[in-house]
């Protein structure tokens, strides 16, 4: 032992485990009276936020629900989304949010291998969730949200009530001076979420506190968030903890815009009215701005940064956002590292760079987050690796997955990449996505981006189509932009302009391109279209 391990132990007055819900009791201790959440004519205050979620968290205490209990929230994003990521860790449970599109099997499967304890759904999703729960084995309480702001004019209608209280309901039986107590480890898990699960059941990746509490300081630092930001929900909370920004605007007390559904006009509405400062999305997220009927869009003379990960993003979209006042910062993770773990950190020079060069760098996915702690491309092309605190703890209940991800030392992300001498990494394509071509190998996304170069295609997607002499052949799906129209013949004939002759498509087809509820290509979906 050397002098520094000598009579220098830790005890309560200089360790304490890290956790995202100190960002807000200190936001509500700061700045009580200032706007924490508006959703239409709600306007609640951090003061209330912090009460309400001591409130929820006591009154699923008083419900029977343990430490280390599953809570199951199928919920829009709305307020108790909000509450019930602060309130369900600070009662010692774990957060299960259920992604809204998802089919009653699946969510059947969720609930009984999580062993939620308590399920609060919004009266949106109650048929579904009410399909689910007489398949399951499990008995959770189940509690209705019955939004007083759902519009009249909705693209979605509410279901019949199933729970057996509603939240308002449960929120009132809690104490709003309930001690709620600080995890016994910073290791504790504090929520699960699924992954999507295209191939047989889908896997629950558990988080911890201390990867949550580390990607709020991180999303702060690399989203560039201010004093006071004001964020549009437009991203899923569902999905991945909504990349852990529920815990993460606290930080800087900033404003949480909710957003039930995603449309133009909305975001348009909500920038130019809340003088929103931040918002992130996939990919179509961001073409739904640039490509909006022009009655639908609102000016805003303040910067605006959208943050998107998801597929890399098509340099034409990068070029139409930057020319509509967005600031684009390029982002990508996975659910097993808590949403974005590498950040494409902008250098002033490039600046200065001509729009397709400028474009370019932004396309790439950049650098290690502020708190990973290592990244990996171990070849000249190879599967990018992850190492840190911002890595999942493992796969619930099943430790052959979690063995097989974390070989090595490392986490195995499954994707292709290169390592750029500046550093930063480029991803070229899922390792199950590469399309070998007569013993060449093509990236469906370098064929994507030349496809979404041209100014009628929407959104494309490239798959492997079997092919009796080459082995694999390029084949692409097509959405074209409304009003738009383009043949095949001529898409292919722009392909050939810009890719080498192999790596252009063989066959285009023109029909609607599956997606999750968050913006995410299902290539899975396509395979088995290919016929």
């Amino acid at each position: 032992m050397g002098i520094y391990d000598e009579h220098l132990e830790r005890n309560a007055a200089n360790y304490q485990p890290l956790t995202p819900l100190t960002f807000l009791s200190r936001a509500a201790l700061i700045h009580p009276d200032r706007v924490a959440i508006i959703h239409g004519s709600l306007r609640r205050s951090y003061g209330d936020f912090y009460r309400r979620s001591r409130q929820l968290a006591s009154a699923i205490e008083k419900r029977g629900i343990m430490p280390g209990g599953t809570v199951a929230v199928m919920l829009a994003n709305t307020p108790p989304m909000l509450e019930a990521h602060h309130g369900v860790p600070m009662a010692g449970a774990v957060l299960l949010s259920i992604n809204t599109r998802l089919d009653p099997d699946i969510i059947a499967f969720q609930l009984d291998h999580s062993e939620a304890r308590m399920v609060i759904v919004d009266r949106e999703f109650s048929a579904v969730m009410a399909q689910a729960l007489a398949k399951v084995k499990v008995t959770p309480i189940v509690i209705d949200y019955d939004d007083p702001d759902f519009p009249e004019d909705a693209p979605a209608k509410k279901s019949e009530a199933i729970g057996t209280i509603e939240y308002e309901a449960l929120v009132a039986e809690g104490d709003p001076d309930y001690d709620w107590q600080m995890p016994g480890d910073e290791w504790d898990a504090i929520s699960l979420n699924y992954t999507s699960g295209t191939t047989g059941n889908p896997k629950g990746v558990v988080y911890h506190h201390r990867g949550a509490a580390l990607m709020g300081y991180s999303n702060v630092i690399a989203s560039g968030m201010g004093r006071h930001p004001v964020y549009l929900w437009t991203l899923p909370m569902f999905h991945c903890n909504g990349w852990c920004f529920p815990w993460t605007l606290a930080v800087e007390a900033g404003t949480h815009v909710c957003l039930r559904w995603v449309r133009a006009k909305a975001m348009f509405d909500a920038i130019a009215d809340h003088r929103v400062t931040h918002l992130c999305g996939a990919p179509i997220v961001m073409a739904s701005l640039i490509n909006a009927a022009e009655a639908e869009k609102r000016p805003f003379d303040h910067t605006v940064t959208f943050n998107t990960a998801a597929a890399p993003p098509p340099q034409a979209v990068l070029a139409g956002m930057r020319d509509a006042g967005f600031e684009v910062t390029h982002l990508y993770g996975l659910t097993e590292t808590y949403g974005p773990a590498v950040v494409n950190q902008w250098k002033d020079e490039w600046d200065t760079l001509d729009g397709p060069a400028r474009a370019a760098q932004t396309a790439r996915q950049g650098v290690r987050y502020p708190s990973l702690e290592d990244l990996a491309v171990m070849e000249t092309i190879g599967e990018v690796m992850f190492r840190g605190n911002i890595v999942m703890r493992g796969y619930l209940k099943n430790p052959e997955a979690s063995a097989e991800a974390f070989r090595g030392g490392w986490f195995h992300s499954g994707d292709l990449g290169v390592l750029h001498e500046d550093g930063y990494i480029e991803l070229k394509d899922r390792a199950k996505d590469i399309i070998i071509s007569g013993g060449e190998n093509i990236s469906s996304i370098e064929v994507e981006n030349a496809l979404y170069r041209h100014p009628a295609v929407q959104t494309a997607a490239v798959v492997a189509k079997p092919d009796d002499k080459w082995g694999e052949t390029p084949l692409a799906f097509v959405e074209l932009k409304p009003g738009q129209s383009v043949t095949a013949e001529e898409l292919l004939a722009h392909c050939r302009a810009t890719l080498a002759r192999f790596k252009c498509p063989k066959e285009i087809r023109f029909e609607d391109v599956p997606k999750t509820s968050t913006g995410k290509i299902q290539k899975y979906v396509l395979r088995k279209m290919v016929g």
